[in-house]
């Protein structure tokens, strides 16, 4: 049996809080204050890229029902000084907050969004999914109370609705109305309390939310049916409400309860790829035994063991051992996968069967999958144009929706003064902007939930509005269309250079760039070396002072044995200013301060997918067009090959830029699909950017999509579901109109009962969601690819 320590934690118990090995209950500033230590910072934030020294933390507010909400929380941050930018999203309630650790800490800014009834916390803290499960909990013990009590004051409330005159003695009637008073007091002051806690809020501070002009309806509702119980001569004597509080109540409660649910849904892929590391780890200690450490305490270099069912909390090398691992949320790839000895596994993937043990290579911000969270972290924090607009108007429209309750109430005053008030409480109910909030952003976390559960990564939740007006596509061709492997098949030298030392000289140079042309160029040379047992020389040869320009290539100093520097440029031909060789493989030159060394051929295959992709983009209309840094007749066999006309070689990333905003000025909405690493200018300049590999540095990435996989294929799919998306958002804005634009003048003619009022209210938020949760289904296969999957097309 395997021998396992628990180390103590005491020294690292603000660590332990957030990773979710403290026990100990902590409220208010006490729980605040552990965020204030700079090691705690990593947990939840990340240092911004550019020169400011902020960071940038992921919280999620507790007590978030509405775009008013995000609105009044946004205001209150931006107040604290040091907060440099906030965003917030009301569908998905959680935020990215940019500060600066010279002016502020996190829980100053935190502690700013209590005084209006919030709780922020840290994106990944462990007891979160808790506290959800408690509230959670509470809500359906206070729909339950409304539900029995309901169904009480209903059946206490029909004789009055189905008796003739006389059947039954005012006594009687007198008597169900104090029954109905008393059964609907656990609602108003039980059910009802997390509506009224909103409107105090907002009173106390000034502010609006969706919540106030709800529970105005609730207590005006209650007052008057109370002074008709306890009058019933009086002016509000003539009718009771008992029966369309606790209704309204009722349908309020389980609209919101099954809003959090299918929120929890259409988000439940961003929340399973967001928490899937482990709190601990078990440590090979130096005496051979294995120490359970919180993951906090992760170094590089050390040895875990993850036994089946456990997820990798770092990158690393399995050492021993053998298993299938499952990283469908980190690759997008669906099926289990071998690991052995000597194969690298990445954090956040889980542990299907064997027990491994693991050196780790990364942590922290440094893994794939934090890079990876990262992006999920801005996307679900994002805005797109549509749900702005609706912010933008979120607090105007509920300060009308108060002014025309007054009017309302004010109209029917003179003529009945308790129909007068629910005519009033029907118009504050019934025309509150729920589901006109909940449209856009419900439908957009849906299918970025989807398309991550496919390996498709989204970073602005804009993106996927713009992708369903694309008319054009634009594709690089190294990477894109054609696979990373590439084989250096021939070379060129001038005389006096011998192509294996050419080879090193390149391959000093191309160690230091991600390109897939200089990735080939080092695994040729080191497969050389190997072979002819000199890779320790080749090793040490190192470059220096290396430095790469985006789609020309790389330059650097070697230093000779006799220790003089060469100058040295790997790249394209005009780079280089190298001769271009007949021949349609990809060539890429290598010279020195003498001028032109070597050229090398390589050989590319086109990937399998790609003219299936092609074919079906051209059926949904799209026009594809090719633009490569490659020699023009490279890039022509590849077109020709995958079905593209028009194809363009030869051109650096300025050329791309200019041809893109060329026909960007001709009215076209472009989409440009690249491999992340020499395209950002043409990635960035894009209505749309897609970006494959999965050796792209996602930190810096450019693309509005990243396919984690590398897989071609699932390019029409997101286009696909971006047009549904999009259309399920129209949809829903359409149904909110529609709605208002019913019922709104309905409880102003007081045609409409609160109780109806509260159910279209509950209703439309319903069918906004439930609209939304049809895109959370995962990415179907595009038919036009299933024919193509085993052509390839060797160039």
């Amino acid at each position: 049996m395997t021998q396992v320590n628990v180390l103590p934690d005491m020294p690292d118990a603000p660590a332990d809080f957030l990773a979710g090995q403290a026990a100990l209950p902590m409220q208010g500033a006490d729980r605040l204050t552990l965020l204030d230590d700079p090691q705690e910072w990593a947990a939840f934030s990340l240092p911004e890229q550019d020169s400011s020294g902020c960071w940038s933390s992921s919280v999620v507010f507790e007590g978030m029902h509405c775009a008013a909400c995000a609105i009044t929380l946004e205001d209150a941050l931006r107040a604290v000084p040091g907060v440099a930018s906030v965003q917030i999203s009301s569908a998905s309630h959680r935020a990215r907050v940019v500060w600066s650790p010279e002016q502020t800490r996190p829980s100053e800014w935190m502690q700013s969004v209590e005084r209006f009834g919030y709780k922020a916390i840290p994106a990944n803290d462990a007891h979160a999914h808790e506290r959800r499960r408690q509230e959670a909990r509470r809500m359906v013990w206070r729909l339950s109370v409304a539900a029995m009590c309901m169904m009480q004051v209903m059946m206490y409330a029909t004789p009055a609705y189905l008796s003739q005159p006389g059947e039954i003695s005012a006594e009687s009637m007198h008597l169900l109305r104090w029954a109905s008073w008393v059964l609907s007091l656990p609602v108003v002051f039980f059910s009802c309390a997390p509506f009224f806690a909103s409107a105090w809020r907002d009173l106390r501070e000034r502010q609006v939310s969706m919540d106030l002009p709800v529970a105005l309806g609730m207590v005006v509702t209650f007052v008057v049916s109370s002074l008709g119980t306890f009058e019933p001569n009086g002016p509000f004597g003539a009718e009771v409400y008992f029966d369309s509080l606790t209704m309204f109540v009722f349908f309020l409660l389980l609209g919101r309860w099954l809003e959090l649910r299918l929120r929890d849904r259409t988000a439940g892929a961003l929340e399973a790829v967001l928490n899937r590391l482990p709190d601990s780890v078990r440590k090979r200690q130096p005496n051979g035994t294995w120490a359970l450490i919180s993951i906090r305490r992760l170094a590089v270099g050390d040895v875990i063991e993850v036994l089946p069912g456990e997820a990798f909390a770092g990158d690393g090398r399995v050492l021993s051992g053998q298993t299938q691992v499952d990283e469908a949320l980190l690759t997008g790839e669906s099926l289990p996968l071998t690991r052995q000895a000597g194969d690298r596994v990445i954090a956040g993937s889980h542990n299907l069967s064997g027990t491994l043990e693991v050196q780790i290579e990364q942590v922290g911000a440094s893994t794939r999958y934090a890079q990876i969270v990262a992006l999920m972290e801005n996307a679900s924090v994002s805005k797109p144009a549509m749900a702005l607009l609706v912010d933008r108007w979120a607090k105007p429209f509920l300060v009308a929706v108060l002014l025309a309750s007054l009017g309302s109430a004010i109209y029917w005053w003179p003529t009945d003064p308790a129909r007068a008030l629910m005519v009033a409480v029907a118009v504050l109910i019934v025309t509150c902007p729920c589901a006109l909030s909940l449209a856009t952003p419900a439908a957009m976390l849906a299918t970025a939930g989807a398309l991550a559960r496919s390996g498709v990564l989204v970073r602005r939740l804009e993106a996927l509005q713009n992708l369903a007006s694309i008319d054009t596509v634009i594709f690089d061709k190294t990477g894109t269309l054609t696979r990373d492997a590439l084989q250096v098949v021939r070379t060129h030298t001038r005389s006096g250079v011998r192509p294996e030392q050419a080879l090193a000289w390149a391959s000093s140079l191309a160690r230091h760039s991600l390109h897939p042309v200089s990735r080939a160029l080092w695994s040729e040379a080191r497969q050389q070396a190997e072979a002819v047992g000199e890779l320790p020389a080749l090793e040490a040869l190192l470059a220096q002072k290396v430095s790469e320009q985006a789609g020309q290539g790389v330059c650097g100093l070697l230093c000779s044995n006799g220790g003089a520097a060469v100058s040295l440029r790997l790249g394209s031909a005009a780079f280089c200013q190298a001769p271009v060789f007949n021949g349609h493989h990809l060539q890429v030159s290598l010279a020195d301060d003498s001028g032109w060394l070597a050229t090398f051929e390589l050989a590319e295959e086109v990937r399998s997918e790609a003219a299936g992709v092609v074919q079906a983009l051209k059926e949904m209309g799209l026009t594809l067009k090719i633009l490569s840094g490659d020699g023009q007749a490279a890039v022509t066999q590849v077109a020709q090959s995958v079905g593209i006309a028009d194809a363009q070689g030869g051109c650096n990333p300025q050329d791309k830029l200019q041809a893109l905003k060329v026909w960007q000025a001709q009215g076209h909405k472009v989409a440009m699909v690249g491999d992340g690493l020499n395209d950002g200018p043409v990635l960035a300049g894009a209505d749309v950017s897609f970006a494959l590999g999965q050796a792209l540095p996602l930190a810096q990435s450019k693309a509005d999509f990243v396919l984690m996989g590398g897989q071609l294929g699932v390019l029409v799919s997101t286009v696909l579901r971006s047009r549904h998306t999009l259309r399920v958002v129209k949809q829903n804005l359409v149904w909110a109109a529609f709605y208002n634009a019913a019922c709104v003048p309905l409880a102003l003619m007081g045609l409409l009962p609160a109780w109806a009022a509260g159910l279209g209210m509950a209703l439309s938020s319903l069918l906004v969601v439930l609209n939304a949760l049809r895109l959370a289904q995962g990415l179907s296969p595009v038919p036009a690819l299933q024919s193509n999957t085993s052509q390839t097309s060797p160039t």
